[in-house]
């Protein structure tokens, strides 16, 4: 290599950056890109199922086919992330006769720019370059981040003596981070709550076992962040379910759990919120343990209470509710297939907080009225809470469908309805 690199934080807030490839490299580097601020372009014929959600969102522009050497004209970075060793060559050539930094999966020798091992602490940001070893810089990274949150090393506070966390004293050198050799070899898999959408809302378990992963099989809903400090060799499948939008069957997603456990692989189902809320996970444990899979599970922060907590809406408040309900609305309330009692629920006093429900709203917000729930009762609609994108809308029972449709809310959203959305005052959200 000759020289070492020269570490530099980029401030990529309103700048174009252009990420060549659509798939699971992709897929995991965007997220940080997007946190960063930066305008990402991504030029790749297809897309993985989060990427074109992404896309879909307003947050990712897309240019559908093959990269042409003008895409980097304008671009403050770009991102390489195909396979094809030609064709990334193509786009480092590129960049070099622009002279704009280039980043290489394929080829970290052949690259201007490299990614380094991140993890996020509150406001504090750890990047580590490994001197050419990913595994190195993960190892390092990791034993930061372990003391970071332990308390042993503050953040924000003290100071990380050169010897502190150094690569041989927690590393051997640049083989397998400390959490892999000391896990069982035996394969299973573990059903991980990732939360509502904040990063630092995985529980720390979570945290630990999704480092420790040789495969993260994740949901469109699990925050990108988390992927982006996946080691490099980890195998991420895209397991998105994207309305109206490409799809794996949960037969499909069953198998590759089994499939990759049964072959010795430690593998981590990564789902947004908490597995067993409306997430399907009781069935892939029934999967697994009657493939004889090993099978646990970590519990995550569902989005029925933290996104209305976010909003400032307590689910329940003394003399106001006290109790709640939380419903799946994917099903109208005149499907045969839906299991929700509706009139049942409309004579109830408590909160009902509905999830996956914004396409079905009016249907659901008439059959409560029909059934005696007052037009007037407070509800609300919390888009993508405890993210950066967090909208919250207030109206009426009566009204909020209208209200959602002229505000243009899009899912995925929680409806709470109930008096306890007018409880507290607005100026509670964060």
């Amino acid at each position: 290599m000759g020289a070492n690199p020269y570490p530099l934080g980029l401030r990529l807030a309103g700048h174009r950056v252009l990420m060549v490839g659509g798939g699971a490299v992709a897929t995991r580097r965007v997220p940080a890109l997007l946190d960063a601020g930066a305008l990402v372009e991504v030029v790749s014929p297809e897309l993985t199922p989060a990427l074109r959600a992404q896309v879909d969102a307003g947050r990712v522009r897309w240019t559908p086919r093959t990269f042409e050497p003008a895409d980097v004209d304008g671009a403050w970075l770009v991102q390489v992330a195909v396979d094809d060793p030609i064709a990334a060559e193509a786009v480092s050539a590129a960049a070099l006769d622009r002279r704009v930094f280039c980043v290489r999966a394929d080829d970290r020798i052949a690259a201007t720019a490299w990614t380094p091992a991140v993890v996020r602490h509150g406001a504090v940001t750890v990047a580590v370059l490994g001197g050419g070893d990913p595994h190195r810089a993960v190892t390092v990274r990791d034993a930061i981040r372990d003391r970071l949150a332990d308390g042993t090393l503050p953040a924000g506070r003290g100071s990380l003596s050169s010897d502190s966390v150094s690569p041989d004293s927690v590393a051997e050198g640049a083989g397998p981070n400390r959490a892999q050799r000391s896990r069982p070899t035996a394969g299973r898999v573990v059903l991980v709550g990732s939360g509502p959408g904040d990063p630092e809302l995985i529980t720390v378990k979570g945290r630990r076992l999704l480092a420790e992963a040789d495969v993260v099989v994740a949901d469109r809903l699990v925050p990108g962040l988390l992927l982006d400090e996946l080691r490099p060799d980890v195998e991420l499948v895209d397991a998105s379910k994207i309305p109206y939008g490409p799809s794996r069957a949960q037969e499909e997603i069953n198998r590759i759990l089994v499939d990759r456990a049964l072959a010795g692989a430690f593998v981590v189902r990564l789902k947004g919120g908490d597995p067993y809320v409306f997430g399907r996970g009781g069935e892939e444990a029934l999967a697994c343990a009657a493939a004889g899979v090993p099978v646990t599970v970590v519990p995550g922060v569902t989005s029925s209470i933290a996104a209305p907590a976010l909003a400032g809406i307590p689910v329940t408040h003394r003399g106001v509710a006290h109790e709640f309900t939380v419903v799946s609305g994917h099903l109208p309330p005149d499907d045969p297939a839906s299991l929700v009692d509706w009139p049942a629920l409309a004579r109830l006093r408590g909160t009902l907080v509905v999830l996956m429900g914004l396409k079905n709203l009016p249907a659901i917000a008439a059959t409560l009225q029909a059934h005696g729930r007052p037009p007037t009762t407070p509800t609300a609609l919390v888009q993508e809470g405890t993210t950066t994108a967090q909208r919250s809308l207030r109206a009426t029972l009566g009204t909020i469908a209208d209200a959602a449709h002229t505000a243009r809310i899009r899912p995925p959203a929680v409806v709470i309805i109930g008096n306890v959305v007018t409880t507290l005052p607005t100026t509670t959200s964060t």
